[in-house]
């Protein structure tokens, strides 16, 4: 089983369409669970993937517009009747946290979790931390404040070789210490390098949520090499002109910001319902760039 994957729930657009439901995904993270958006229809998909409403503590919002948002309330009222306990954070900016107390207070009054909010800004900053992983923010240009979120896992420590440590005789108290880089000096005063003792680390995997946004080559530099991309493309080339006025990325402009950036993988989506065919969003993207996954809903991608 992945450690690290990534979940569609929804992958349309504004306009609702047969074919997708609207934005939604889950980062599964070691079995804890963060959504990015939540549109009409989240929860359904979410129960259809098997995953467990116990596991997800955060919700992030890349921006205020309904079909990355009108899933919300639906959802906590779903967490309520489940009796589902703790607390939930949702990560928005000020004036969603305006909205979204008021809509809670009104439909979701009794709720057996507490329900906190982490106001955002358009900015890139460092937005969560845990003991695994990393969740940061960049700008992005749409119609109103919009971001993308970059999750990164904590760089990992190196892998003990047992017959070495317990050749040179390290104790059981020095293994966490071994393992984050330290040397073993023996009671004789010899120095047993750290090389010999462990191998390199895992390398960390990270995986950027880049939804709607118009193309932006300054991006690419800011996410940097991911091992995955999402990167909206809701329009393909020949309607590149309605794509930036309306705040979006046609599906060769997407993969020039994977291309550019180095990530290992462009995922599709955002999908304009005007088109029946997503082949050729595929088509179109590979044309710039080498590793293209066609989003669907019920798709899971893992990194590792």
């Amino acid at each position: 089983m992945s450690s690290f994957s990534i979940h569609t729930l929804g992958c349309g657009s504004a306009r609702p369409s047969l074919r997708h439901h609207p934005s939604s995904t889950v980062v599964n993270h070691r079995g804890n669970l963060f959504m990015v958006d939540c549109g009409e229809g989240a929860q359904l998909a979410f129960m259809k993937q098997r995953l467990s409403f116990s596991r997800l503590r955060h919700i992030f919002l890349t921006h205020l517009h309904g079909d990355h948002v009108f899933g919300l309330p639906g959802l906590v009222g779903t967490l309520a009747l489940n009796g589902t306990g703790g607390d939930l954070t949702i990560h928005t900016f000020e004036e969603g946290r305006k909205q979204l107390i008021s809509i809670f207070d009104y439909f979701c009054r009794d709720t057996p979790f507490d329900i906190r909010f982490n106001v955002i800004r358009p900015e890139e900053a460092v937005i969560l931390k845990t003991k695994s992983l990393t969740v940061r923010t960049v700008p992005l240009k749409h119609r109103v404040d919009t971001v993308g979120f970059i999750f990164e896992e904590t760089p990992k420590q190196r892998h003990i070789n047992p017959d070495m440590t317990k050749f040179h005789g390290v104790p059981v108290y020095m293994m966490n210490r071994i393992k984050a880089g330290e040397d073993f000096v023996r009671e004789d005063g010899q120095v047993i390098p750290n090389s010999i003792l462990t191998s390199p680390p895992s390398p960390s995997l990270s995986y950027a949520h880049i939804s709607d946004t118009m193309y932006m080559p300054e991006l690419a530099e800011k996410i940097g090499p991911v091992n995955l991309l999402f990167h909206e493309t809701t329009y393909l080339e020949e309607h590149k002109t309605m794509a930036a006025p309306r705040g979006h990325s046609t599906a060769r402009q997407a993969a020039m910001v994977a291309r550019e950036s180095g990530a290992a993988a462009l995922l599709t989506g955002h999908y304009s319902s005007r088109y029946t065919d997503d082949s050729l969003f595929l088509r179109e993207a590979l044309e710039m760039f080498p590793n293209v996954i066609l989003n669907r809903e019920g798709l899971v991608t893992n990194l590792d």
